[in-house]
């Protein structure tokens, strides 16, 4: 399960502002999760839960902003959304897509105290 080690980034990323900036702990942090970012994340929750406990972030809960899969079709030109790799252009049905968004995670925001 990669997903401990993303909770594990993701808390050296708010350890790391939280030296830079001061502030002594964190209420929400905001993640922006890419639908095609092979992030599972009920189990990043669990792994940040358990990551999390005795620092800057113990009483920290996550929002996660889902974002969508975007890939431009090389037959037709358009940029689309698709919900995974692999996937048909919804335009034109052809599978010569190159994925364009929404393959990242991303600590968009955190509300500090």
């Amino acid at each position: 399960m990669h997903e401990m080690s993303l909770a594990e980034g993701v808390l050296g990323v708010i350890e790391d502002a939280a030296r830079a900036q001061g502030f002594a702990g964190v209420r929400t942090v905001w993640l922006e999760i890419g639908r095609l970012a092979a992030v599972e994340p009920e189990a990043l929750r669990f792994s940040f839960d358990v990551v999390k406990r005795g620092t800057v972030a113990d009483a920290a809960r996550i929002e996660i902003v889902d974002v969508p899969g975007r890939a431009w079709c090389m037959r037709c030109g358009d940029t689309v959304a698709i919900e995974e790799r692999g996937a048909a252009c919804p335009t034109c049905g052809s599978y010569q897509l190159q994925v364009c968004g929404g393959e990242d995670l991303r600590v968009k925001e955190l509300e500090v105290v």
